[in-house]
């Protein structure tokens, strides 16, 4: 199976989980002592799943290695945890080169609440779930603009959304608002073997999730397009050098036009 991951408004960590779940994933987030509760929303006309990330109300912002060893000891399919794991490592290594520190001393802050670490892990899961061998994403939408965060106002994209995103195609947009999240692009960029448009297959299941804003620009969802790489006919031509050949049996080999 393969997951086409559509980034229509954007991409953030509680999106693509919720548009995993909508296509028919099943998560359960008991393995890191965390739940996630799902609802509905509407995105200029499309009902899509949202998804919130709970669990105890005392939460320490973590560094690298303490949310390495919190994925180590779940108990995780080894896909899924190396998934996780991918994704967080590619987070601590974009993080440390923006603030020019170690990537094993990077302290995480926004997105190490528990809400990032359920998306990470909740996505892992959910691809498992669905038997997601392969992930291709689409061209994302960047928004321009500042957002406050725990180091100060940044500029949009994100300097790290940024890093994270090397090598993928970006598009900007008029937009003054974060589209694309660090936890997204950490995630896509862990995950997709490729980027481009939506390669040909067969779709199964189709979900969407939705973003926390309306925006009334475009519809602020993600969709998974979940299904089968389509394959196509195999044309084989057979050729051979007759030396000598009397015309009367060529009708019968069907080569008469050539004898």
């Amino acid at each position: 199976m393969i997951a086409y991951i559509d980034c229509i408004g954007g991409v953030a960590g509680d999106m693509l989980l919720g548009a995993l779940i909508d296509a028919g994933a099943e998560v359960d987030l008991s393995v890191v002592e965390l739940q996630v509760e799902t609802g509905t929303a509407e995105r200029h006309g499309i009902t899509a799943t949202t998804t919130t990330v709970t669990g105890p109300a005392e939460q320490p912002h973590r560094d690298w290695s303490t949310i390495r060893a919190l994925i180590d000891a779940a108990a995780l399919p080894d896909r899924a945890k190396q998934r996780a794991q991918e994704a967080f490592k590619r987070l601590a290594i974009a993080e440390g080169k923006i603030h020019g520190i170690d990537p094993e001393r990077v302290h995480f802050h926004e997105v190490g609440a528990i809400d990032a670490i359920g998306e990470v892990v909740g996505v892992a899961l959910a691809l498992e779930s669905l038997g997601i061998e392969h992930t291709i994403c689409s061209p994302l939408p960047m928004g321009r603009g500042f957002v406050d965060a725990a180091h100060g106002r940044l500029p949009l994209p994100a300097p790290a959304t940024l890093e994270l995103l090397k090598g993928a195609p970006i598009h900007g947009v008029e937009i003054e608002k974060e589209l694309v999240t660090p936890t997204g692009a950490a995630l896509v960029a862990a995950l997709a073997t490729q980027f481009g448009p939506l390669p040909r297959m067969t779709p199964q299941a189709i979900g969407y999730g939705a973003g926390t804003r309306d925006l009334k620009e475009l519809p602020n969802v993600v969709r998974a397009v979940i299904g089968t790489e389509a394959t196509t006919g195999t044309v084989s031509l057979i050729e051979a050098n007759l030396d000598d050949f009397l015309p009367e049996p060529c009708g019968h080999a069907g080569l008469l036009h050539d004898c």
